[in-house]
């Protein structure tokens, strides 16, 4: 009698079609790309795919932000995380978690800022959320590490320091992936350091 094979749970289904669109969309941009293509990956059939996902727009949105979720919520954990050494700096953990994410999950990030960020709304729409809610952590950050050492430091300038830093960051993912040579840590050491040399340039004489 054959054994009746178990039917995944809908949330593990949807994540693992969505890892393999992840991998399709990073090897071929959104236009290029087929759910054809998608499902090969999957190992499961067209259909299947449209089912748990939509259309191919859909698919590429649900993409976007699992994969934005993903580098958000680690380094929100880096930044809080409890076991922290006292005194380590939390923008610099942070900053390390963000270059580590891009290091270990190339085919996110390809997605994420090489796809999505040159197809036009919504795609582009989903980036400029990402890239906000990142800023928003940083700033929150940079607020509460400044409160001592620094003065009240203004919410306009907790913002332009945060946009430095994300600014920076992504501007030197390019260079730690093309150098193998380069580590997340001296990458992170690097964009903390020119957050933290603006911010002391900004600092108002006598705090």
């Amino acid at each position: 009698m054959k054994t009746k094979q178990r039917r995944l749970p809908r949330h593990v289904r949807e994540r693992q079609l969505i890892d393999a669109a992840v991998t399709a969309f990073s090897r071929g941009d959104y236009h290029t790309v087929s759910v054809e293509e998608i499902a090969e990956v999957a190992g499961t059939s067209k259909p299947t795919v449209y089912h748990y996902l939509g259309s191919k727009e859909g698919i590429f949105t649900a993409c976007v932000r699992r994969e934005m979720e993903r580098l958000v919520e680690t380094i929100r954990a880096a930044v809080h995380d409890p076991a922290a050494p006292l005194g380590d700096d939390p923008l610099h953990r942070g900053m390390q978690a963000f270059f580590t994410f891009v290091v270990d999950n190339r085919e996110s990030w390809t997605v994420l800022y090489r796809r999505a960020a040159v197809q036009g709304e919504p795609f582009a729409g989903e980036t400029t959320r990402m890239r906000d809610r990142v800023t928003e952590e940083m700033a929150e950050l940079i607020t509460a590490c400044t409160s001592g050492d620094f003065g009240a430091l203004a919410p306009r300038d907790a913002q332009l320091l945060a946009r430095v830093a994300v600014s920076t960051a992504d501007a030197f993912v390019d260079w730690l992936l093309e150098n193998p040579d380069e580590t997340p840590d001296t990458m992170a050491g690097h964009v903390t350091e020119l957050t933290w040399s603006h911010l002391r340039a900004r600092r108002p004489a006598g705090v």
